[in-house]
């Protein structure tokens, strides 16, 4: 069964999202529409993105010195012609307001209609930092931030980026040093900061793909007696556009003293530009002055509030093209099971030599790294799906569902981040080995498939950041509240398959494997010691994510019962077996040192290394 199929299953049959547009924010929509979505994007992924994905992996981007004496990037001519197909659909503000050129459509939908992108090139597919860019100054900008940025944001004019991480810095954000000092001036725009200091790993920090990009800097402003706040507590968001704008969003003429300071070369995702962005160093001043002009977003001091706003979406959008890069790695692959002749049967017919060979799919083994591939990434897409629709339960549902889809949220997040970063690139490690040693070769594929997903398990929080989180925090918070809530959903699939006899021993096996969770999140902070607590945070999330996993696809098993026998049916339920049989057992090896509070890791001296 084709991708399409798979997707029109889980939205339709599974999360029923026609039932999104009783609500009056959807209530022009309905399965015809978002169907109409569905081929338009799949159509420009087809003809624009895929046939370029090898390209733009073999030209990456380059720099060259313009006029002004500053670097520019070189993209390939395909690049440019992808974004403005992509414009042009209107995906860039499909969840947005009509009022706002959006199509209101319902951001599971919206996520559904962008991983055809994602599979056909995930690196040409930058466009999903705009649209969190835009979404975090719907939340905390000012009116006139939102006219200015907004508007020119989704409607494609002005690219824009999220500048967190530095060089000395990396991924602990209290140790950022970039500064941000109130300027005694004003313009139409409102008070002026200027920026001085580095930021780096900048996806899409400079480029021609739009006449302006809008960075959105995390920076401390000082106190009165000039030194910065130590910690987090002191971190404040900025708006720092590459060239100076107008209260009406026209451009002044006036280059922002915001410079490239050289390109990242990466292992994979080599379409979309990688920076080191400088800022306020002076090659640019303005008004004879150095320092980025910037403008304050919210309140100072509350930089990480905001800016964790469009990283709870961006984690959704990395979980969800792990998943997409993994899809494609499995399409490859079965493909070529399919049509690969090598080697004979087992058994005394296979030891004639003068028999025709088989394909590789009537293989055991092969069909085990095929049904592996299967299970974790129709598995994951699952679980991405059912978080993009509590985005909209979030958002449009009654209060009690509301609050209930946050709290879901907050605790699914860092497993719908992580758990399919690690599985699809390990569903992508199986397609290459399905392709034997040509697997390895750039003619084929689904080695650039590996190396453009590697990434996803350092994108936008790293793995074992992601651990920390869900382990130290997110188990924790409200006494425990979202884990309730979480075993609560649990148990009623359960309860509803323990119903049917062919569903009932994978009941009884979820069960199990949720209380063997719960009991392991109780151990791990038995002598509330953090530092032995998470000692083995990873173990802890593989685990997690493993019953959480196991979850949707008993879920989805009890909407697949529903369906006549077909090969879609077939497959899901080989998918959701193998899981059960090979996958969930693995719960116990990875929870024995959480619950053991193991310290072989933690207490072992840095000599021993």
């Amino acid at each position: 069964m084709n991708y399409r199929q798979t997707l029109a299953f889980l939205l339709y049959d599974w999360l029923h999202v026609e039932t999104l547009t009783s609500r009056p924010r959807f209530a022009e929509h309905s399965c015809e529409t978002f169907d109409a979505v569905f081929d338009t994007c799949e159509r420009i992924a087809t003809e624009k993105f895929a046939p370029f994905n090898r390209l733009v992996d073999s030209e990456a981007p380059r720099t060259e010195q313009a006029p002004d004496g500053s670097l520019r990037v070189v993209l390939p001519k395909a690049t440019y012609e992808a974004r403005v197909a992509y414009v042009e659909s209107g995906m860039l503000a499909a969840a947005q307001d009509e009022a706002q050129g959006g199509m209101q459509l319902p951001f599971v939908v919206n996520a559904a209609a962008n991983s055809f992108f994602s599979k056909a090139s995930i690196s040409i597919n930058s466009s999903l930092l705009t649209v969190g860019n835009a979404n975090l100054l719907l939340a905390y900008g000012t009116e006139l931030q939102k006219k200015v940025f907004v508007t020119h944001e989704l409607g494609g004019r002005w690219a824009g980026t999220m500048c967190l991480s530095e060089p000395q810095a990396g991924s602990s954000l209290s140790d950022i040093a970039t500064r941000a000092e109130l300027e005694d001036a004003h313009d139409a725009l409102g008070p002026r900061y200027r920026l001085k200091g580095n930021k780096m790993w900048i996806s899409s920090g400079e480029h021609e793909l739009t006449e302006n990009i809008v960075h959105l800097v995390l920076a401390k402003i000082p106190g009165a007696d000039g030194k910065l706040i130590p910690g987090v507590k002191g971190i404040s968001l900025f708006i720092v556009p590459k060239k100076l704008v107008d209260a009406q969003g026209r451009l002044t003429g006036v280059r922002n003293d915001v410079a490239l300071a050289g390109l990242n070369h990466k292992l994979g995702w080599r379409g979309t530009t990688n920076t080191l962005l400088n800022f306020g160093e002076g090659q640019f001043p303005v008004n004879g002055k150095p320092g980025a002009v910037g403008y304050l977003v919210g309140q100072p001091g509350d930089g990480l509030k905001c800016m964790f706003h469009m990283m709870n979406e961006a984690r959704i959008g990395v979980g969800m093209g792990a998943v997409m890069l993994g899809m494609a790695g499995y399409e490859a692959s079965l493909k070529y099971a399919k049509e690969r002749l090598q080697g004979r049967p087992l058994g005394p017919a296979g030891k004639d030599a003068s028999k025709p060979q088989v394909r590789l799919i009537e293989h055991a083994d092969i069909r085990r790294m095929l049904l592996a591939q299967k299970a974790w990434c129709e598995g994951a897409l699952a679980l991405l799906l059912y978080c993009a629709r509590l985005v909209d339960e979030q958002r449009t549902g009654t209060p009690e569902q509301a609050e209930e889809a946050h709290t879901l949220l907050e605790i699914l997040t860092p497993i719908a981040k992580s758990w399919p970063a690690e599985n699809c690139l390990e569903a992508n490690s199986l397609a290459i080995q399905i392709h034997g040693g040509y697997g390895y070769t750039i003619d084929f594929p689904v080695e650039q498939y590996w190396r453009d997903n590697r990434l996803n398990m350092i994108h936008e929080g790293a793995h074992g950041i992601q651990a920390i989180d869900l382990l130290g925090r997110k188990v924790r918070m409200q006494g425990g509240q979202a884990l309730a809530l979480l075993a609560e959903r649990i148990r009623a699939t359960a309860a509803q398959a323990q119903d049917r006899p062919d569903l009932s021993a994978d009941a009884i096996a979820l069960r199990t494997a949720l209380d063997h969770v719960l009991q392991a999140t109780q151990d791990a902070w038995a002598d509330a010691d953090p530092a032995i607590a998470l000692a083995n945070a990873v173990p802890y999330m593989q685990a997690f994510g493993h019953l959480v996993i196991a979850w949707m696809w008993l879920d989805v098993a009890l909407a697949n019962a529903r369906k006549a026998d077909a090969p879609l049916a077939a497959g899901l339920a080989a998918a959701k077996t193998y899981f059960y049989h090979y996958d969930l057992p693995k719960i116990a090896a990875w929870l024995r040192v959480v619950e053991d509070r193991d310290t072989t890791c933690a207490n072992l001296t840095e000599e021993a290394f």
